[in-house]
């Protein structure tokens, strides 16, 4: 991984799920950590704003990962629990 974690950790596995159907991060400064971006490149394609210290860790993960599900650039089965933590 040549991107910094998120320091929350369910976060940080979110993250990883878009990664892993081709989504690219861009880091920023500020309140975002940074951004998430789909493989549609160009103004039609999906973004999501990824939160530096989100008030529920869980719950911002649980919207990252249905905004990739919801993407419909990326075709995503939308039952990959096998990086969710407890």
């Amino acid at each position: 991984m040549s991107r910094p974690r998120h320091p929350k950790k369910p976060v940080e596995l979110a993250v990883q799920y878009a990664e892993k159907f081709g989504w690219t991060v861009e880091l920023s400064n500020g309140h975002a950590w940074g951004r998430l971006y789909c493989p549609q490149s160009g103004r039609d394609g999906c973004q999501i704003s990824v939160w530096s210290t989100p008030r529920v860790p869980e719950n911002h993960a649980r919207q990252i990962r249905g905004k990739v599900d919801g993407c419909p650039h990326v075709k995503t089965d939308g039952n990959d629990n096998e990086e969710q933590a407890s």
